[in-house]
């Protein structure tokens, strides 16, 4: 249970159990929202129910209000936090399932016996060679058991259902197996078909107006038979639809290895604390959000961000939560743990979006709500017009079996949520979160995207970009070397920058001890190294030569360069720059061939944004957007009519984020701005945002599709049952490929992968690879 944003609504997650159709979904909604203040949205794919509410209606009410409908209804599992001493924490973030596994066993049970006295019936009825004296009392003793203990679920619910006023798909399958079994009861005992020695034919459609009364025996085992096939495998179509978040609930580990006072002791996950340092030995995954405090290693993120390149890291480096260290020994120090780690939200953010319905979906639950009742009534009308035309009774009772069982809602239920499953759960897989179907929709429509500079277009981090020595000094190597014995003093970030590249160049290397530091403020530093003075400075006057144009090539890259000095004798030309991220040009580019506008707002000078602008080809540029600026510039696209979305990372990009028709947020970013967006980026890459883009249309289109089959395989099937074309056997097996095909769609979007290869051109010539980040 957690609170929502007001204070005067809380919103709780129950499991329902006993759903099997889109009108039992809009039934526990419409029960849930006759409580005072409520409002609930029910997926019928996970069987989760989310529900709104004011503080004094407690969780139990909401159980007790679902119960009332004929459901069952528990609390999922509280968050680890909650309770520090369970040992196993990972199943906190197990998605809640309904049913239990004993019940499932018994269900697999029930199929299988049901499966083994309806083959014969099916065969016999089907295949009038093999019809032997007397088969028909074989196929009534063999059926009989189907009819009863094999369907007793079907009936249960459906008097269930009744008792409460309510019509669901099980009532259609309980009144087309009673009336099949009861017309072929009949038709044995009073109406000549128990004969000896009768056959009957088998047809595609119904017939009749022989004389003796036809047996409907395979009506009666095959509707349950192919009822609980499809049942079955769409439970494992819709289980594997959740299985991306399951392996993101998989990440976590049990127990870590806590080292204090130098001991090590072994503690389960759930009693870990923050501060608290813990190992990570090779091989083992990362136990919660970190920072490494001894040990390097690489970390693989692969199954938490999407990135296949590991990732190096080092003292002081941060590390996330269900990482393979690839490498050396680590100690780590916990900065976040439970529901506060990055693994806990990604998990989170994967659940509430599938727990959410898309506008479609809500359309389609309240169809299925008027649909069932609107089939009785059809299939009493059917029965009676059949009757009162003088028609033989048997074939007005089959036209009535069939419009019962093909009038099923299950595919017009499962059309909308098993596609927001599989895309979700494959966004996820992809480093893609997406908070809910609302920001699908609005992903597929966008077409202007406002992208924020620092930390989005580029890595946020100050790093050289290039280093030019004078030709007859001292040379690169010796000139780099000063620099970086004189800024290890220095905690500017050109300073840092500056050393951690001369530790990167030369590793294993200590830089020489420096004497008589000092900093000068606003042009740089000095000091005694090895005898010399050095300075690592603005540059002033300008040098000439290749020097000098190393300086004119920083300043037009937008890059800031140093002058490295070494006994007043000019030896090198360091240019420092944020650098461009990687695929940056590529994500811009699949942006505009999706029909994107980019346009690029931030609050750096105007040199620095028209040279990343140039290098990225994006011709909209706004520099020195205050927060406030960037929120009016949304306002005034959307005010043009176009659907905007915000690509930040920063506090600065909070407000432009919340208005926008669609706020997307790095991975990496402040929780300010991921709190304010509705997709993040987890992996950090901006090509993420095209992947966005086409796996929202793609799924869009699935549902679509989804939709269409379930709608018009009703249009099309009731009908023909109507007026008698339709035998209920065949009609059973319809219903029940309904439901598969339209789960079966959905899951192709979990083996969706994003279009890649080379973008065509590339960076432009000359663009610059960095962008300024500031002077002394």
């Amino acid at each position: 249970m957690g609170t929502g944003a007001a204070d005067a609504v809380v919103t709780t997650d129950l499991a329902v159990g006993g759903m099997t159709c889109a009108a039992c979904v809009n039934r526990v909604e419409k029960r849930l929202g006759r409580l005072d203040g409520v409002s609930a949205a029910v997926n019928l794919a996970t069987g989760l129910a989310r529900v709104s509410h004011p503080p004094h209606i407690t969780p139990d009410d909401l159980v007790a209000s679902v119960e009332r409908a004929g459901y069952t209804a528990e609390l999922p599992a509280p968050p680890e936090d909650e309770h520090p001493e369970d040992e196993h924490p990972e199943k906190a973030t197990e998605p809640a399932a309904p049913g239990d596994p004993e019940e499932r066993r018994r269900e697999r049970q029930r199929l299988l016996v049901t499966a083994l006295l309806a083959v014969p019936v099916l065969v016999l009825s089907m295949v009038p060679a093999l019809q032997f004296r007397n088969w028909q009392w074989l196929c009534f003793a063999l059926a009989a058991p189907v009819a009863t203990w094999g369907s007793w679920p079907f009936h249960v619910r459906a008097l269930r259902g009744l008792r409460h006023s309510a019509a669901t798909m099980d009532t259609l399958v309980s009144l087309g197996v009673a009336a099949s079994f009861g017309w072929s009861a009949y038709a044995l005992f009073l109406g000549g078909a128990g004969v000896p020695g009768m056959t009957m034919p088998f047809t595609l459609l119904p017939s009749a107006g022989d004389g003796t009364a036809h047996v409907y025996l395979e009506a009666a085992v095959g509707v349950p038979l192919f009822v609980r096939t499809g049942r079955f495998l769409e439970a494992r179509a819709r289980h594997g639809t959740g299985a991306a978040l399951r392996s993101l609930a998989g990440l976590t580990v049990k127990d870590v290895a806590v080292r204090e006072g130098g001991t090590e002791r072994l503690v389960p996950l759930g009693r870990l604390r923050v501060d608290q340092v813990f190992v990570v030995r090779p091989g083992e995954r990362v136990g919660t959000d970190g920072a490494v405090v001894e040990g390097s290693s690489a970390l693989d993120l692969s199954l938490v961000t999407g990135e296949s390149e590991p990732i190096e890291v080092g003292p002081g480096s941060e590390v996330t939560g269900g990482a393979v260290n690839a490498g050396g020994l680590l100690l780590v120090r916990a900065t976040a743990v439970g529901a506060d780690t990055r693994l806990a939200r990604i998990t989170r953010m994967v659940t509430e979006a599938q727990a959410g319905k898309a506008r479609a979906q809500r359309l389609a639950d309240a169809v299925a709500g008027v649909f069932v009742p609107v089939v009785l009534s059809l299939a009493v009308t059917v029965l009676g017009f059949w009757l009162g035309a003088g028609a033989d009774p048997q074939a007005a009772v089959t036209a009535c079996v069939a419009v019962l069982v093909v009038a099923c809602p299950c595919a017009l239920g499962l059309a909308t949520p098993t596609a927001l499953m599989a895309a979700t759960g494959r966004g996820a897989q992809l480093g893609v979160l997406v908070r809910g179907p609302q920001a699908l929709e609005a992903l597929r429509h966008i077409d202007t995207v406002v992208l924020d500079k620092t930390g989005t277009l580029t890595t946020g981090h100050m790093s050289v970009t290039a280093v030019t020595a004078a030709p007859d000094g001292i040379g690169e190597t010796a000139a780099l070397r000063l620099a970086a014995a004189v800024e290890q003093g220095s905690e500017h970030p050109l300073g840092r920058a500056i050393t951690a590249y001369a530790r990167r160049t030369r590793p294993g290397e200590t830089p020489p001890a420096v004497r008589e530091f000092r900093a000068l403020p606003g042009q740089g530093v000095r000091g005694e190294v090895e005898g010399h003075l050095v300075e690592v400075r603005e540059p002033g006057d300008t040098p000439t030569g290749p020097l000098g144009d190393a300086l004119a090539a920083a300043e037009t890259a937008a890059h800031t360069p140093v002058l490295v000095r070494v006994d007043g004798v000019p030896q090198a030309v360091i240019a420092v720059g944020d650098l461009v991220r990687p695929g940056s040009y590529r994500a811009v580019d699949r942006l505009r061939r999706l029909g994107v506008r980019p346009v690029l707002a931030t609050g750096d000078r105007t040199a620095t944004a028209r040279a990343v602008a140039a290098a990225l080809g994006i011709d909209d540029v706004h520099a020195r957007c205050t927060p406030e600026d960037k929120a009016a510039l949304v306002r005034e696209e959307k005010v043009r009519g176009r659907r905007v979305a915000v690509i930040g990372d920063g506090v600065n990009d909070a407000a432009a984020l919340a208005g926008a028709d669609l706020g997307i947020a790095m991975g990496g970013g402040t929780d300010v701005a991921i709190g304010a967006a509705d997709v993040t980026l987890v992996r950090g890459d901006m090509e993420a945002v095209a992947d966005a883009v086409r796996l929202a249309r793609r799924t869009l289109a699935t549902i679509r599709t989804n939709l269409a089959w379930a709608f018009g395989y009703n249009a099309v099937t009731v009908p023909l049952a109507a007026v008698g074309l339709l035998n209920p056997m065949v009609a059973a097996a319809a219903m029940s490929a309904s439901s598969l095909l339209v789960v079966g769609n959905s899951l192709r979007l979990r083996t969706w992968r994003p279009a890649r290869g080379p973008a065509p051109g590339g960076p432009r010539r000359g663009a610059p690879r960095g962008t300024r980040g500031g002077t002394r």
